[in-house]
């Protein structure tokens, strides 16, 4: 009797690792893990927004309308609900990776405009958020190439024959991906327009009007 259950648990398993059933599944769990790692990154750059946004506003409050397009970016960000589901949702993957770029983006004109308060500069808790910021952009593109190469290897896995028939029975479809266009606008440098009026020129001095 047990070996009739090991020999039909063995043919079970021999027919799962035919059709791809297996490999799908560690697939899955290798975006699942991918997918993580993004949010954890968009979160702690989140989580540094308020701060930088403070430091910022005490020597340049007058920039209000790059303060405001950041505490805006962020709200609109925080209003989305990333969940594990998000990925098999092309449409609320589409939304919810704008939102993150428009923040980032946002978020690189601020830091611009840090550039022409040299006071702000030389503030301690700002050069320290600054580099934190900076930081985890890194972290945010490695976390995103990950996820890349997961859902490639992903939907490979669900496209291709036999392992597709098992996908169409199961119910299991291609996963949400960064596109190359959202590429291109992450890396993208930020068009800056100062708008501050250029600063008075200083009256002539007695010589330089052709007095002696």
């Amino acid at each position: 009797m047990r070996m009739r259950l090991f020999a039909v648990l063995a043919l079970a398993a021999s027919l799962l690792s035919g059709c791809g059933y297996n490999q799908i599944q560690i697939n899955d769990e290798a975006v699942a893990a991918a997918w993580s790692e993004v949010l954890n990154q968009y979160k702690r750059r989140a989580d540094l927004i308020p701060n930088l946004v403070s430091v910022v506003q005490g020597y340049a409050s007058h920039e209000k309308e790059v303060l405001t397009r950041v505490t805006e970016a962020r709200a609109n960000v925080a209003g989305l609900k990333a969940t594990p589901e998000l990925i098999n949702d092309p449409e609320a993957f589409a939304k919810f990776q704008k939102a993150q770029g428009e923040l980032g983006g946002a978020l690189s004109r601020l830091l611009v405009v840090a550039e022409n308060y040299p006071q702000l500069k030389a503030d301690a808790n700002f050069r320290d958020l600054q580099a934190q910021v900076e930081g985890t952009e890194n972290r945010i593109t490695v976390a995103r190439n990950r996820y890349i190469k997961s859902v490639q290897a992903y939907n490979v896995s669900v496209r291709t024959f036999p392992n597709s028939l098992t996908a169409s029975v199961m119910g299991w479809k291609t996963k949400a991906n960064f596109t190359v266009d959202d590429e291109k606008a992450m890396s993208a440098p930020p068009a800056i327009k100062f708008d501050a009026p250029a600063p008075a020129a200083a009256p002539a001095s007695p010589t330089s009007a052709g007095y002696q």
